[in-house]
């Protein structure tokens, strides 16, 4: 994820804290760096592709939402990955 100065690990701390506003704050940062990525991942499919990167993103999120993950950090938020 780009360079949030540990906003994102200081908000999955607030989280297993039990700050619920604490996720409310972290989803945009981690959509906007999703999006991101997903653009770029995108870029390099080829011409023809349906895959949108929103879609992309909209999937991942739903497999990340259905499992039970403590998140430590923005590190282990990056290395998740669903099964």
């Amino acid at each position: 994820m780009a360079d949030d100065g540990g906003q994102v690990t200081q908000l999955l701390k607030a989280m297993r804290a039990g700050d619920p506003q604490a996720a409310q704050d972290l989803l945009p940062l981690v959509y906007a760096e999703l999006h991101r990525l997903a653009k770029s991942y995108m870029r390099r499919e080829r011409p023809d592709h349906t895959l949108q990167a929103t879609a992309l993103i909209n999937e991942a999120y739903l497999r990340l939402a259905g499992e039970e993950i403590d998140w430590k950090n923005r590190a282990h938020l990056s290395a998740c990955r669903p099964r």
